[in-house]
């Protein structure tokens, strides 16, 4: 098979608000050219109505989400799947810039859905569009609207998702690690929100909205000083990381964050969710 022979950007997987925005104007011109760009606003509805970023098209949540028990959070099907992403325009050639406006959850859920599907080529702006409002930057109002593709996802790559079965079989093992994002509260047992409360056995709690800083338009936190933090928590490259919440929105920041400094990193899509409803899996309370 000849290779493809369109060209292809080279966009850092973390994109600070400015450098789009210094970019920008050259970027929405190759929406004529092969190389193609999309950048997908996963704010609320109504904020994303109010500003965006110039060029952006609104992606609602749910539609990435399966939403039925005992898996909410899991993915839908392959056919929903390739319907969202062909209304959304996306291509094998297109470099998808994603952002939301609560620091990078819902976005990083959405890298982990691309790169679930095999598409990966993507940025995360930080901070989202509340970093982009801080830094003055240029906003439009309205909506815009895709030109749909036929974008069509014929299988789920495994490799970025943890099972509970593979989870459990792995509790006892000390490359093995578990990173749950979920509040304190959550975590200790004191807030059910499942069956049972607590945690997966021997997981480490980072709450996810630690990880940016409220002072600096939810921008994730300086990347060295968070390194040291989680590799005193257990948490570094040498690992293999289950990260999850209650239905893996809130560990997409963890994911997010986790590829960004290159663990080995994997979302578990039942998250506490499944794991506390299972009354044969093992849970803990502190």
């Amino acid at each position: 098979m000849a290779e493809d022979s369109s060209p292809t950007l080279s966009l850092p997987l973390l994109l600070e608000p400015e450098q789009l925005a210094n970019i920008l104007p050259d970027l929405l011109a190759l929406e004529s050219s092969k190389t193609r760009i999309l950048i997908i606003d996963q704010s609320k509805f109504e904020t994303y109505q109010e500003r965006h970023i110039p060029g952006a098209i609104h992606l609602d949540f749910k539609r990435l989400q399966q939403g039925q028990a005992p898996t909410p959070g899991a993915l839908p099907s392959l056919e929903q799947l390739s319907q969202v992403f062909s209304e959304l325009g996306l291509t094998k050639d297109t470099h998808v810039i994603c952002y939301d406006d609560e620091g990078g959850g819902w976005a990083g859920r959405l890298i982990w859905v691309l790169d679930s599907i095999g598409h990966s080529s993507y940025s995360y702006v930080n901070g989202g569009i509340t970093a982009w409002v801080k830094a003055g930057l240029a906003t439009e109002s309205g909506q815009n609207i895709a030109t749909e593709s036929n974008y069509q996802v014929t299988t789920i790559d495994d490799s970025f998702s943890f099972t509970k079965e593979q989870i459990l079989a792995q509790l006892n093992d000390p490359d093995f690690a578990v990173w749950d994002a979920r509040s304190a509260k959550e975590y200790s047992g004191e807030k059910v929100i499942s069956k049972r409360g607590g945690h997966i056995p021997g997981a480490v709690n980072y709450e996810w909205t630690l990880g940016m800083d409220q002072q600096n338009g939810l921008k994730i936190n300086p990347l060295d000083d968070f390194r040291s933090l989680l590799a005193s928590m257990g948490l570094d490259e040498t690992k293999r990381i289950a990260t999850h919440c209650q239905t893996h929105h809130r560990s997409g920041f963890t994911y997010l964050v986790g590829k960004i400094l290159g663990f080995d990193i994997r979302g578990y899509a039942g998250s506490w969710a499944e794991w506390g409803d299972d009354d044969e899996l093992p849970v803990e309370k502190s």
